[in-house]
């Protein structure tokens, strides 16, 4: 299994970089190989992930959120029973700083199946650490540019 973690202070209320993160909905804007996370429940505790491949192809998997401790960590992982083959993991760990700032740490593991989708999930995680350290970045401007 792989892993990548990264950590960046941004100049946002630890509850607002919370919000931004709680349904997973917006990891498009962060990670580019990552084209939507749905919704699959009321809650937002499920989501469907499709991630973008090499040639055009896709990769889709279920997840569920396993720790919800508002605000501070949020983390996700697949659902097994519902995709078994891929396993992913990660969460976002919020530290209040004070006067407005806030550590973000975000921390991925993952563990590629074979086949196709092997490729394709081998390929989103090709140099995980500066995907990791981009969406951390990408984080940081959109959060404080609101």
């Amino acid at each position: 299994m792989g892993a990548a973690a990264h950590y960046v202070e941004v100049d946002a209320p630890v509850q607002a970089c919370y919000d931004w993160w709680r349904g997973l909905t917006r990891l498009p804007e962060i990670f580019s190989d990552v084209e939507r996370v749905e919704a699959l429940d009321d809650t937002g505790n499920r989501t469907r992930w499709t991630v973008r491949g090499p040639a055009g192809v896709s990769v889709d998997w279920e997840a569920r959120i396993v720790e919800d401790s508002a605000p501070r960590t949020i983390s996700w992982a697949t659902d097994d029973a519902a995709d078994p083959d891929v396993r992913h993991a990660g969460a976002v760990r919020f530290d209040d700083k004070g006067h407005s700032v806030t550590g973000v740490e975000i921390s991925l593991k993952y563990d590629p199946p074979a086949g196709k989708a092997g490729e394709v999930v081998a390929t989103l995680f090709a140099d995980p650490q500066a995907k990791v350290e981009r969406a951390a970045e990408e984080f940081k401007r959109i959060v404080e540019t609101r």
